[in-house]
């Protein structure tokens, strides 16, 4: 058998392998993962600029470093950590069993996995990202400033994530909810920042104008 014969009987396993009916979550975990990557080298993300904030709420999602890496980052680590840890777990469990476990047991297996495996790849790749435009800048001062909702529906007690700009120009990813108890904030709308507390802006609408600002 000739090495190329081989190797193409090696790829010929492994894409039935990814191909399986039991692995297919874990495949399309990581497709997903790629598309956003593409979508964000193509500049139809809402951009992957980390933003650290010290007064982080001790929820999940700020467990997994939102407050350090941005949603869609977030995102992005918890999809590869979730396939590869899927197909790692289904290539053990073939070489012992003779096929791949059924992905709705596997499944919970791996996100078990991701979750720690998201907060430890986080947390190495917010060292990594500049951050020079976050940490030079006091985050109170950004209170009065313009912030377009990018992430999500912003409601009172929801807050969605939103970009905002210092006054170097430098963007800011925040999580902003409205300052009033009656309204919500579209994506992709533009609202003035108004108050802190903690890791949550508060904000306002602005006047029309607002509308056509650049944020």
């Amino acid at each position: 058998m000739t090495p190329s014969t081989r190797a193409w009987g090696a790829f010929r396993r492994m894409l039935g392998f990814l191909l399986a009916g039991d692995n297919l979550p874990f495949v399309a975990a990581l497709a997903l993962m790629l598309l956003i990557g593409v979508a964000e080298l193509a500049g139809l993300g809402g951009g992957l600029v980390p933003d650290a904030d010290g007064d982080a709420d001790a929820s999940l999602l700020q467990w997994l470093n939102l407050g350090r890496l941005p949603l869609l980052l977030l995102l992005v680590v918890f999809l590869c950590s979730f396939g590869l840890a899927g197909l790692v777990l289904q290539r053990l469990v073939a070489a012992v069993m003779g096929q791949p476990a059924p992905w709705f047991l596997a499944s919970p297996v791996a996100v078990a996995c991701a979750f720690p495996a998201t907060r430890t790849a986080g947390r190495w790749i917010a060292r990594l990202l500049p951050t020079e435009e976050t940490s030079a800048v006091d985050r109170d001062t950004l209170v009065g400033r313009i912030a377009v909702i990018v992430t999500g529906e912003a409601a009172p007690g929801s807050p969605a994530q939103a970009r905002t700009r210092d006054a170097h120009g430098q963007p800011h990813y925040v999580m902003v909810e409205p300052d009033t108890a009656d309204e919500t904030f579209a994506q992709g709308e533009n609202v003035i920042l108004v108050r802190r507390a903690g890791a949550t802006f508060f904000a306002i609408r602005g006047v029309a104008a607002l509308r056509d600002a650049r944020v």
